[in-house]
C-alpha cells in the first residue's frame, strides 16, 4: 500500500520508481560498507578498554571475512528465492544485532559472535547480489550507470563513516561509535519493509527504459545452491578460474584485509592519531571512487591482462613504499591517493575476463566464487597480520610480504595471458 501510494506521487513528478530503488540500494550498500569498516575503528579503543591484544580483535575480523566469503556466492540465489526486501531486512537485522552486541562484550570470544558471525552474515548475505538485482531487474536502459552508482556506494560508506566514527572515539566513549551505522541499518530495513519491491511488475510497471511489464520468472526446477556448486565444480578444472581466483585472493589480502583493518593500528604504532589516520582512509575512498570508474572505462578499451598486471604491480610498489616512507602528511597523502586509485580497480577487468571464459550465463555465478576467494584473502590477512604484529611488534614485514604477493599476482596474470589461447572457452 505504501509503495503504491509513493509510486503514484513519483509518477506525477515524472520519476520512475526504479530510481527510488536505486536510492534505497545505494544507502543500504553504503551502510553495509560502513558495517565492515566499523571493526577497524574499534580495534584500538577495545584493546585499551580491556587490555586485550590487537590480534584478539583482528582474529574476529578474520572470522567476519571468512563468513562473508562463505555466504557471498549464494547472495544472488538467496535474493532470487526470498526477494530483495526480505534479504535486506535479514542483513540489516544481523548488522543491528552484531553492532549492538559488540559494545556489550566482556570476553574475547564474544567478538567472534558479534563481529565474526553477525557482521559476516550481514555483509555476506547481500554481497554483490543487491546491486546486480536492482540493475538487471529494474532497468532495461542505464544498467551500466546504475551498476557504477551502486558500486560507488562502497567508497561512499568508507568516505563518510570512517572519519565520523573515528571522531566519535575522541569525544564519546567507544561504545557510541556504532550509533551512526546502527541507526542507518535500522532505517534501511524500515525503508525496504514499506517501499522495497523485488520486481517492477509488483507495482504493475515496466523496468526503466521499457514499455512491457514482465512477470517474475518461474522458480527454477534446479536448486539455486546446487547450480552455484555445479558451476564451481566445472570451473575448478579450468586454469582461468584458478588464476583469477588466486589473483583475487591476493587482491583481498592486500586491500580489505590488510589496509582497511590494519592501517589505523599501523598509524598508531607510528604516533599518528586515529582521526588523522581515518582521514587518509577517507582520501583513499575518494580516489577509490575515481579509480574504479576509470578502470571500468579502461577495461572496455584496453587489454585486460595488461591492466591487471599494471594494477597489481603498482599496488605492490605502494605497499613496499608505505613502511619505508617518512609517514608525514605529504607522504601519507601521496600514498592514499596512489593506493586509492588502485584499491578495487582490479574488479572491472576481472569481471570481464570471467565473462570471456565462462560466458554471460555462468560467468556471474562463477564470479561469485572468485569474489569469495577475494574475501578469503581478506580473512587471512585480517587475522594473521594482527598475530604477526603481536609477535614481531611491527607491521613492516607484513607490508613487505603483501607487496611481494602483488608481484606474484602480476606473474600469474602474464602466465594467464600466455595460456589464454589454449584455454577452452566455456
Amino acid at each position: 500500500m505504501f509503495a503504491f501510494t509513493l509510486k503514484n506521487k513519483l509518477d506525477r513528478l515524472g520519476i520512475h520508481y526504479s530510481w527510488l530503488m536505486v536510492l534505497m540500494a545505494f544507502v543500504t550498500t553504503m551502510f553495509s560498507s560502513a558495517v565492515i569498516s566499523t571493526p577497524q575503528i574499534l580495534i584500538l579503543p577495545i584493546t585499551k578498554a580491556y587490555g586485550w591484544n590487537i590480534s584478539d580483535i583482528t582474529s574476529s575480523i578474520g572470522v567476519m571475512f571468512f563468513v562473508l566469503a562463505s555466504i557471498a556466492p549464494f547472495g544472488g540465489a538467496l535474493i532470487l528465492r526470498f526477494g530483495i526486501p526480505k534479504i535486506v531486512i535479514i542483513s540489516c537485522s544481523f548488522a543491528t544485532l552484531g553492532l549492538a552486541s559488540t559494545v556489550l562484550v566482556s570476553e574475547k570470544w564474544h567478538l567472534y559472535i558479534s563481529i565474526g558471525i553477525c557482521l559476516g552474515i550481514a555483509s555476506g548475505i547481500l554481497g554483490l547480489g543487491l546491486s546486480a538485482a536492482i540493475a538487471t531487474r529494474w532497468f532495461n536502459k542505464r544498467r551500466g550507470l546504475v551498476t557504477g552508482i551502486l558500486t560507488s556506494a562502497f567508497a561512499a560508506g568508507q568516505l563518510i563513516f570512517v572519519p565520523l566514527m573515528a571522531w566519535f572515539t575522541t569525544i564519546f566513549n567507544w561504545q557510541y561509535v556504532v550509533i551512526p551505522v546502527l541507526i542507518g541499518s535500522i532505517t534501511c530495513s524500515i525503508l525496504f519493509l514499506f517501499f522495497g519491491k523485488s520486481w517492477p511488475s509488483e507495482l504493475k510497471i515496466p523496468p526503466y527504459g521499457d514499455n512491457k511489464i514482465y512477470n517474475p520468472p518461474l522458480p527454477s526446477k534446479e536448486n539455486a545452491i546446487y547450480i552455484s556448486f555445479n558451476n564451481l565444480y566445472n570451473a575448478i578444472y579450468n586454469p582461468a578460474f584458478l588464476i583469477l581466483a588466486a589473483t583475487f585472493f591476493i587482491c583481498g589480502l592486500t586491500s580489505n584485509g590488510l589496509i582497511l583493518q590494519h592501517f589505523i593500528p599501523f598509524c598508531a604504532d607510528n604516533n599518528i592519531g586515529i582521526v588523522v589516520a581515518s582521514s587518509y582512509l577517507a582520501i583513499m575512498g575518494i580516489f577509490n571512487f575515481i579509480g574504479t570508474n576509470a578502470s571500468g572505462w579502461l577495461s572496455d578499451r584496453y587489454n585486460n591482462y595488461y591492466l591487471l598486471a599494471i594494477y597489481y604491480t603498482f599496488r605492490g610498489i605502494s605497499l613496499l613504499y608505505l613502511p619505508y616512507s617518512n609517514l608525514d602528511f605529504y607522504a601519507l597523502t601521496l600514498w592514499a591517493i596512489f593506493f586509492g586509485l588502485d584499491f578495487i580497480a582490479t574488479v572491472p577487468p576481472t569481471v570481464r575476463l570471467t565473462s570471456k571464459f565462462f560466458g554471460s550465463v555462468n560467468g556471474p555465478v562463477i564470479f561469485g566464487w572468485i569474489f569469495a576467494a577475494h574475501q578469503y584473502g581478506a580473512a587471512f590477512s585480517a587475522s594473521t597480520a594482527g598475530i604477526a604484529r603481536e609477535e614481531i611488534l611491527s607491521y613492516d614485514p607484513v607490508f613487505i610480504f603483501a607487496g611481494i604477493t602483488c608481484f606474484f599476482a602480476t606473474i600469474l596474470i602474464f602466465i594467464f595471458k600466455v595460456m589464454s589461447n589454449k584455454i577452452i572457452l566455456n
